[in-house]
This record gives C-alpha cells, structure tokens and sequence, in this order.
C-alpha cells in the first residue's frame, strides 16, 4: 500500500471540509412566509438581527383600533419583492435553530439589505440579542418618524411568542404581553 505524503492528506483533509465550512450565498426569486423568514429554491431562510411581528400577532394603530401587524409586515416585504423585480441574494450568516438559514439577504447586488428596510420602516425590531445592535439606528429613525409599529401600540414579537408558548391567546399576548 502507497503512503500519502502528509501535506497531501491535510490538502485533501481541508478540501473535504471547505465546502462545508464556505456558505454559499443563496440567490434567487424569494417568496414571502412571514415579514422575517423569505424562501429562495425550496430553503427556508430567517432575516438575520431582525424580529418582525408574528402573522396572528395584533397591534394598535395610531386610531387604538386593532390590526394584525404580523400579516401587514408581511405584505409590506410582499410589496417591497414585487416593486424591486431583481433577485434576493442572501450570505448566510448563523446557523438557523429551527432548520432555517439565517442570512443577511439583499434585493439585487448593490441592493438595500431587506432587514434594513423593514426595520427602518417599522415593520420589523433591532433584535440586539443576535444583531448586536446593528439595526438600532434604522429602529430609532423608524420610531422617530412615526412609521408602521411605532404609529400605534405593539407588544414586542419575542414578548408575544413567550406569552403564546405560556397558553395565552392572540389578543392577550398582543395587547398586554407579561414583561419578561
């Protein structure tokens, strides 16, 4: 049996590895599941550093009338993906909990960052337990202007799934969430 020099079994180790540990950015044409979580050619991929409100998650408008903020965040990234007709690419970033990619996904190269967006237009938290407050500036703006969530009253979306795994119901969780 022929012995392989060491420095080729480690070149060969390291290839073996590489792809593994390279992610490959995802492109495509990205469908909607909820203001947060987009899907490209069957992967399912999570907005990294952002919250967005859960599709049956209910807010308070500026008028203290009750709308389901969840499924309006959605339809604003919805319309965002409609307006913009380039394809989603998006660089994985962590690896996802639940099964997903957790990506910073952008319309088109250059192009906004997705999450950017929803943040600074209201429509989507700085989730500073992952993004280290990379979206703090766009939320401030967004709540400064007045704009989407911070027209009216909203329980914050990690608020309200706790709320929700605790056996709440939809409009408790969503107007009066316990602090945590």
């Amino acid at each position: 049996m022929t012995r392989l020099p060491a420095s080729l079994v480690a070149v060969a180790t390291l290839l073996a590895v590489l792809p593994a540990a390279v992610a490959q950015d995802i492109v495509g044409r990205a469908s909607v599941i909820d203001a947060d979580t987009i899907e490209i050619h069957g992967t399912r991929i999570r907005l990294w550093g952002i919250d967005a409100p859960e599709s049956d998650q209910l807010c308070r408008g500026d008028d203290s009338e009750l709308y389901r903020c969840g499924q309006k965040a959605a339809t604003a990234l919805a319309g965002l993906l409609y307006a913009i007709p380039r394809p989603v690419i998006c660089t994985p970033k962590d690896p996802g909990r639940y099964g997903r990619t957790v990506a910073v996904c952008k319309i088109g190269d250059p192009g906004p960052d997705i999450a950017h967006w929803l943040v600074s237009n209201g429509h989507a938290l700085d989730w500073p337990q992952y993004s280290k407050g990379h979206y703090a500036a766009a939320q401030r703006d967004a709540e400064r202007g007045v704009k989407g969530l911070w027209a009216g009253n909203f329980v914050e979306p990690w608020r309200y799934r706790s709320c929700m795994r605790d056996g709440g119901r939809p409009s408790g969780c969503s107007d009066e969430a316990p602090a945590r």
